[in-house]
């Protein structure tokens, strides 16, 4: 009896130590997680897996080249077969990564001239994609939890289309950007110092004000910046795609996710806090809201698994409570962060008609 309690006790233990790292360990990806069977003029065929066979838009990319592909033209149990849309044909045989974000920077993903900018924080410099435009108003991009800059280039056609400037940062821990002092990601509650960072290096570079885009833990790194920062009030609104709303609800997905007990979510909370210091409860942008509430594009895809929907729900069921002007748009398909992928063309119209209201 002793040794299974002894069991039961240590199992736990290892239970919410793996949900605190899904939360906070710093993870940066591979290059290949699929391989090319068959080309026959733009028709590229890729191993079958749950990545390659979802519907929408996707990017293959593999030794320093890169496709986009489009939407399924046919399946088999080994394989599945898309159009390039753009970019290079890989050849036969060809490993690479199939991934929904845009490959290497504005230029390799759009064609669209940049230029790198590093960003003084207060660990150190940190890289960021500049596209200028017109006006002083910037939209800044800020990427989610152990992503990359190039996420954040899905919206750069239309805000380029609008002639706005565009400013894709990095933050602590990223490729190329200084280490957290502990190594570790705070879920916002210090990224976001980062996020302002760049808000002032901007204004030194003439912007005056500033149209935020975070997607996944990005939101929320937004909405930390909204509660804390004095540079809220330069911010004119806001665009949200999947965002971590209430890192207490993420984390019980996460433990829905691994097939863990209930109770390891709350176990995994204050693993998180004993090695962090952060104050997992506060990071609810519906019980602790923001004290700058700019209009708010909120998009949210249903199947989402790693932030649910139920997150986006409960934020535009608050709005009127909060005096939060919110719009709210579900997608009926897509995973995280892939409501662009699924339906690109809605994607882009909700972004065009929020940014370009006066």
């Amino acid at each position: 009896m002793t040794a299974f309690l002894v069991l039961v006790v240590v199992a736990t233990g290892f239970g919410a130590w793996f949900g605190s790292d899904q939360g906070i360990a710093v993870v940066h990806y591979g290059s290949s997680n699929t391989r090319v069977l068959a080309v026959r003029g733009d028709m590229v065929t890729l191993e079958r897996s749950a990545q390659t066979g979802k519907p929408g838009t996707y990017w293959l990319e593999w030794g320093g080249a890169s496709s986009m592909l489009g939407d399924i033209v046919s399946q088999d149990r080994g394989g599945v077969t898309r159009r390039v849309l753009r970019g290079q044909v890989p050849s036969l045989g060809t490993p690479g990564w199939f991934d929904n974000v845009p490959p290497g920077d504005p230029k390799v993903a759009w064609g669209i001239d940049y230029s790198e900018i590093m960003v003084p924080t207060e660990l150190g410099p940190a890289p960021a994609w500049y596209v200028p435009g017109r006006g002083s108003t910037w939209v800044v991009a800020v990427h989610g939890q152990n992503g990359r800059r190039k996420a954040q280039l899905k919206i750069l056609p239309v805000v380029h289309e609008l002639g706005l400037p565009f400013l894709d940062i990095s933050f602590r821990n990223d490729e190329g950007a200084p280490p957290s002092p502990d190594g570790l990601l705070h879920l916002g509650d210090s990224e976001w110092r980062d996020l302002e960072a760049a808000l002032r290096h901007a204004r030194k570079m003439g912007a005056q004000r500033f149209i935020l885009f975070g997607t996944s833990m990005g939101g929320q790194i937004a909405g930390q910046l909204l509660a804390r920062s004095p540079l809220a009030t330069t911010v004119d609104r806001v665009i949200m795609d999947a965002p971590m709303i209430d890192v207490l609800i993420t984390g019980e997905q996460g433990a829905r996710n691994h097939h863990l007990p209930g109770f390891v979510s709350t176990l995994s909370n204050l693993v998180t806090e004993w090695r962090t210091g952060v104050d997992v409860a506060r990071l609810s942008l519906i019980r602790h809201p923001p004290k700058i509430r700019p209009p708010l594009l909120l998009i949210h895809t249903r199947p989402d698994t790693d932030h649910p929907i139920e997150e986006s729900r409960g934020l535009a069921a608050a709005a009127g409570r909060l005096g939060w002007k919110i719009q709210f748009e579900e997608f009926a398909q897509g995973q995280h962060t892939e409501a662009w992928n699924v339906d690109r063309a809605r994607y882009d119209r909700l972004v065009r008609d929020f940014l370009s209201r006066p």
